[in-house]
This record gives C-alpha cells, structure tokens and sequence, in this order.
C-alpha cells in the first residue's frame, strides 16, 4: 500500500511537523540531509492553518474596504465573488463547508457594515467548529479597518 503525499492545505501545522520530523528522522538515519524541521518550514507552501490565517485577514481586509453603499454591480460581484472563492479554495475541506455555509446564509452585501458584520459571523461559526474563541463582532472595523482605540495600531 503507497501512502499518497498529504495535501499541505488540507493538514493542520501540527500535523504537518509531525509527518516532516518522521520523515527527518529516517532521512537522519539513512545519513542524508541533516536541516531542521523549523529550516525546511522557510519558503514552504502554506499548510492548513496558515492558509486559513491569511484567508481570513484577506477576506476581513477586503470587507473592511468594501463600499458603504455599494452599487448593484458592486453587490452582485461580491456575492459572486464568495460563490466563485468557495468553488476554488484550495482546502476541499473548508471549501465544502463553506459553500454549505453560503447556502444557509448568502452574503450579505449592501453596505460595508453588513458584510463585515456577515464575514465576522461566518468566522466565528468555523472558529466554533474549530474550538477557537469567537470574536466580538463588535470590534471588526477597529481589527480590520480603524484600528484599535487605544492608538496600538497608529
């Protein structure tokens, strides 16, 4: 039985480590290659978790920015936009997920608050999948936008 190589964006970090230190382990053994696991993660492709990490900064960034009163055209897009993302993401996993999210609840596009508020909800159900704090989606222009009141960001 040949065991097929893992996808890197469908495998958690810890994971991941833990399959490449095996495999270190055994190349150390046979006397090849000696770098660290910690080296071989430099200019890797992104594994599961950190793609889900800048996805989710991208996508909270890009409603951040999204117009207060949107056009038609603008609304239609964006919903287009999450429809067409969810069909190519590239964890099959998450993109599953989210597309049954969709389904249960569309984008909701006609203001910048709204997606931002919808994106923040969306998130919080996969960090609550994920046993991750949710956040205070009262807070979301302040993380995404604004920053921070306490001047942290200025």
């Amino acid at each position: 039985m040949s065991r097929e190589k893992p996808c890197r964006t469908c495998t958690d970090f810890k994971t991941w480590a833990k399959q490449q230190k095996e495999t270190y382990e055994k190349e150390v053994q046979k006397g090849q290659d000696q770098t660290s696991v910690s080296d071989a993660r430099q200019n890797c492709p992104l594994d599961k978790d950190e793609l889900g990490s800048k996805t989710w900064a991208f996508l909270h960034t890009m409603a951040a920015y999204y117009p207060s009163q949107p056009s038609n055209k603008q609304m239609d897009d964006m919903k287009s936009f999450f429809h067409t993302f969810s069909k190519f993401y590239p964890c099959h996993i998450c993109a599953e997920d989210l597309q049954k999210q969709l389904k249960h609840s569309p984008p909701e596009t006609s203001s910048q608050e709204e997606l931002s508020q919808w994106l923040c909800r969306l998130h919080n159900v996969v960090n609550r999948k994920l046993m991750k704090p949710e956040f205070d989606c009262k807070l979301v222009n302040q993380r995404w936008k604004d920053g921070w009141l306490d001047g942290s960001c200025d």
